[in-house]
This record gives C-alpha cells, structure tokens and sequence, in this order.
C-alpha cells in the first residue's frame, strides 16, 4: 500500500514540514506492473503475498477490479502488508521508504505451486522486492518452463547475481539503478550507454534502461535504440517506471517487437507522469489509444 505526501520541499534531517496532500493508494512494484498491463488489455496472474490485515483486503480487491487472476495471492497470518512511504516535492520528484511485509513471506515454495501456470504465461516479470532467493527460483523456473522472463532489478542491489541476471530475457532498470548495479555514472545518454554495455558485455541479452524525461535505451549485443520521451508537465513521477514495464510487456507480448513496445510504453509512462498517485495515473486501453500518436 502506498501512502502518499505531497509536500513543497523534502524535509531536511530534524525539519518537520507540513504536507499539502495525502492519500492513500494500492501500490508495491510488480502490483503496478500487473495493474498497468491489465488496464491496456492483458491477460494477467498475479504471484504474491498479502498481509492478513485492512491493506491486504484493499490489495485483494484492487486486484479483482482489475481482472487480476488472483488464484495465486496468498495471505500471511499475522503479517502486515508491504507498505511504501513516499514523499512527491512540487518539481515532482519523489522519495520512497519500503516496508516489506509480507512480500517476505513469498517463497520458493510458492513459486513451485504455481508452476502448472506459470508454464501457460508468455511472459514471467520480475521484480526485486521479493527475497532475492525467490527471485532466482522463478528465472529458474521460465527457464525449465521455456517462458521468457524479464527482471526489473529494482529496488537495485548489488548482492543481484549477474549469472542469473543473464538468464532473464529482458533487464529493466532505470538510470539510478544502473548506476547501483555498475558502480558508474548514469548522469546522461553517453553515460547510460557506456554503463549499459558492460552489462551486454558479461553476458545479460537485452538491457532496456528507462532514464525519465531523457526517454528509454534499448541495448544487446546487436542492437542499440533511444526512444525520446514525450514532452508533458510532469505532476508525479512515482510509478512511471512501472507503468512503462507493464505497457511494454503488454505490447511485447502482443507484436514480439522491442521498438514498437518501448515506443508505446515511453508514451503510457509520460501520460502517467501528468496524474498523481502511482496506479490512479494509469490509463485503459480507451483512454490512452484516444491520447497517443
């Protein structure tokens, strides 16, 4: 669950300010993903864990809203839901505090139940606020399953395993994650590139890094592409990561071309930076073909 204070300026340390707007929203980042994906058009089951308390129920129903296959959400007893303080200044930039919950309590053994299904998905997204073991367990799994996965390494960590990085399809993080992930600057495109290669160069198939107002890179052994990002009055950036991935994994999965997906998704995740809230900014099908070029 995303609780959410929109403020002037972020607080310095030992400063109490007050905020202008609150509110709280269904969030968490495969959630997103899942949510924005459904809302365009496809056909989505959801792996997780929820708490046994009000944020759970909330996260439940938010699920069926959306025409979430649920019949793989488990609830934890006696474990609060994954919770995400953020802050959103007034040049839109955010700042995020995560409580797991019981995202800790989605283990291997979960994703062994789900095998019979995840075998049918086309696609396995993944992302990293979840224990890294289960993590590892579900590329496991695609690839015994031959299901494509893509991983977003976010929250980006460098306890990550490249070798099994390199068993994902599809590695999307955005500039400050890559920067985590290779120790080097992400400051502009030559940066990014730079940094994106020597992630093709041990080994990972297709890079796509999402770097904001700068647009998306889309990096592999043979291919190099930067998708510019459309030109919108920002409101709220929280979320616009994830709304790219799900607009991308439903296209992708749609045409099985990486230009035409990253083209869409740079699109949706612009329009998604024009709302506030993280899930509230996501766009239908309708709404965004009315809006795109």
């Amino acid at each position: 669950m995303d609780l959410v204070s929109y403020i002037d300026h972020i607080p310095e340390a030992g400063e109490t300010r007050e905020a202008t707007e609150f509110h709280t929203a269904c969030g968490g980042k495969g959630a997103n993903q899942a949510i924005a994906a459904g809302r365009l058009g496809a056909d989505v089951m959801m792996v997780t864990v929820i708490g046994d308390d009000l944020f759970g129920e909330k996260s439940m129903d938010n699920f069926l809203e959306n025409n979430i296959d649920t019949n793989y959400v488990w609830t934890a007893t006696d474990v609060a839901s994954g919770v995400a303080t953020i802050i959103v200044d007034d040049s839109s930039q955010n700042r995020i505090l995560i409580h797991k919950g019981a995202n800790s309590c989605l283990t291997p053994e979960v994703i062994e139940d789900a095998e019979a299904a995840l075998g049918e998905c086309g696609l396995i997204v993944l992302q990293l606020e979840i224990p890294m073991e289960t993590v590892y367990a579900a590329i496991d799994m695609g690839n015994k399953l031959n299901v494509p996965v893509l991983l977003n390494p976010a929250p980006a960590t460098k306890e990550l395993s490249l070798e099994k990085a390199c068993l994902c399809d599809f590695f999307i993080p955005n500039e400050t994650e890559l920067s985590i992930l290779t120790g080097m600057p992400t400051g502009n495109i030559e940066e990014v590139k730079t940094a994106a290669q020597i992630l093709v160069d041990k080994g990972l198939k297709n890079v796509i890094v999402t770097m904001g107002s700068k647009g998306s890179m889309w990096l592999s052994k043979d291919d190099y592409l930067v998708i510019p990002a459309e030109k919108v009055e920002a409101v709220d950036t929280t979320g616009a990561g994830d709304s790219y991935i799900g607009c991308f994994v439903e296209n992708y999965s749609r045409t099985g071309s990486i230009p035409e997906a990253m083209k869409e998704a740079s699109q949706y995740a612009s329009f998604s930076v024009t709302r506030k809230g993280t899930q509230d900014s996501y766009l239908t099908r309708d709404e965004f073909d009315k809006l795109k070029k």
